[in-house]
């Protein structure tokens, strides 16, 4: 029978456990920060909804326990995003770090992009569909409680923005774009935060599948992982960070998106009409991508501060 550890054995095993830890994520940052971020993320969103068929939707209003949702969700990328530049760039990546956050001098032209962006396009997409169904008008139309519509989407945005872009910009963006170009590290990135979405999308199937069957709903969810315009808009911010290196515009960006999806999004939307309104949105996206894109190639020094 082998003799128990003693307490020095075990420390030094510890300190082993910890040296060994430290070195696979700094060998691989990018999965270590994808790995940590949707276990931290999901997990405790599970459990502060009690399981997947906990909530009945995905907006501040549809559930008592969004806001608990949310802060669990937003732990994941922020913590994470924290902790491993503290492991694997140390105090000078953390100094970096603030540095970023506290760029805020660029071109008046990058503001304009990060802020009027989302709410334009989205507004183009549900004007254009409003012609085939009213069920496409902006909800802040049609709410009878735009005020407070306004104040919450507000909220939110704010905090999924600063939150959030500690980790998918103040990491994994310049981790990922040291080795790869800005719109190879915006689909790498696209995908993943896109996946991320996936759970409160699961969350909300039943409400949200409307007329659709529920497998159709599904695999239409995933497919935009792939395809959809969270990805599109991530090579978008990829694209605006690199021309300024600045984390505060990348939160900027963000919180744009997430308050002009709740703010715009028609209320009661579901089944057929939310999956076409998706789609619509992530064409128009892309489209957004191809024009950057050409001009970008073009005329590098166009948007420049």
């Amino acid at each position: 029978m082998a003799a128990p550890l003693s307490i020095f054995d075990a420390r030094r095993l510890t300190k082993v456990d910890r040296a060994g830890t430290i070195a696979f994520v700094t060998r691989h940052p990018a999965g270590a920060y994808f790995a940590l971020t949707f276990a931290i993320s999901w997990s405790g969103t599970l459990l502060a909804i009690g399981g997947l068929g906990g909530m009945q939707g995905t907006s501040p209003a549809s559930d008592p326990r969004f806001a608990y949702a949310l802060v669990a969700m937003l732990a994941g990328p922020s913590v994470t995003g924290i902790l491993l530049t503290a492991l694997v760039r140390g105090r000078a990546g953390l100094s970096e770090l603030v540095s970023r956050l506290l760029t805020w001098r660029v071109g008046g032209a990058y503001y304009a992009f990060a802020l009027l962006t989302p709410a334009a396009v989205m507004t183009a997409t549900l004007l254009a569909l409003s012609g085939i169904s009213p069920a496409f008008f902006p909800g802040v139309i049609t709410s009878d409680h735009r005020a407070s519509l306004l104040f919450v989407s507000l909220a939110v945005g704010v905090s999924a923005g600063l939150l959030e872009e500690l980790g998918w910009t103040g990491f994994a963006t310049p981790t990922i774009r040291q080795r790869h170009g800005v719109v190879a590290t915006g689909l790498f990135i696209g995908i993943w935060w896109s996946a991320w979405h996936l759970l409160p999308n699961v969350w909300s199937s039943r409400a949200a599948s409307g007329d659709l069957a529920m497998s159709i709903f599904l695999t239409a969810t995933a497919f935009s992982v792939f395809v959809g315009y969270l990805t599109a808009f991530r090579v978008l911010m990829v694209w605006v960070y690199d021309h300024t290196r600045s984390l505060f515009v990348a939160m900027l960006m963000h919180v744009s998106l997430t308050t002009s999806l709740l703010v715009l999004n028609p209320l009661d939307i579901a089944g057929a009409h939310l999956q076409a309104y998706s789609f619509a949105l992530a064409a128009a996206m892309w489209m957004l991508v191809a024009v950057v894109a050409v001009i970008d190639r073009r005329r590098p020094r166009l948007l420049s501060p």
